[in-house]
């Protein structure tokens, strides 16, 4: 498996960074996987419920969706291992000490932290100020 697992490196290296886009959660129980593809969700994910499509708002406003909450993406731009421990915890709890939720979504590169719209700067000068201290 590639990719860094010290938690220290991690944390000092993550630089993260916000994308100006917003995101909408969605979940669709009758819809497949080609046809949400049409949509160009950033992610997708199957449970028992139905599927879970992150999408662009405007996308997600084709489907009359674009009045859900509205969410921002921080890539934690560092390379993590899928098998590093403790990244998700510290950068949880980082946010959630600003009152800030986080939906964390690890991809083979890089972890995302998905943040409500109006905490997104907030939500990144947190995330700096925690590579900071280490």
């Amino acid at each position: 498996m590639t990719g860094e697992t010290d938690l220290t490196v991690l944390i000092a290296q993550m630089r993260p960074m916000l994308d100006p886009e917003p995101y909408v959660f969605c979940t669709f129980a009758t819809k497949s996987l080609v046809e949400l593809a049409d949509y160009e969700p950033i992610g997708l994910f199957a449970e028992t419920e139905g599927l879970t499509a992150i999408l662009p708002v405007e996308r997600a406003r084709e489907l009359g969706l674009g009045d859900a909450e509205w969410f921002r993406r921080i890539t934690l731009t560092v390379h993590s291992s899928l098998e590093a421990v403790g990244l998700t915890a510290a950068v949880a709890t980082a946010l959630a000490d600003k009152g800030i939720s986080a939906n964390v979504v690890a991809a083979y590169f890089h972890d995302h932290v998905f943040v409500p719209e109006e905490h997104a700067e907030a939500a990144l000068e947190a995330l700096r100020q925690l590579a900071e201290v280490r």
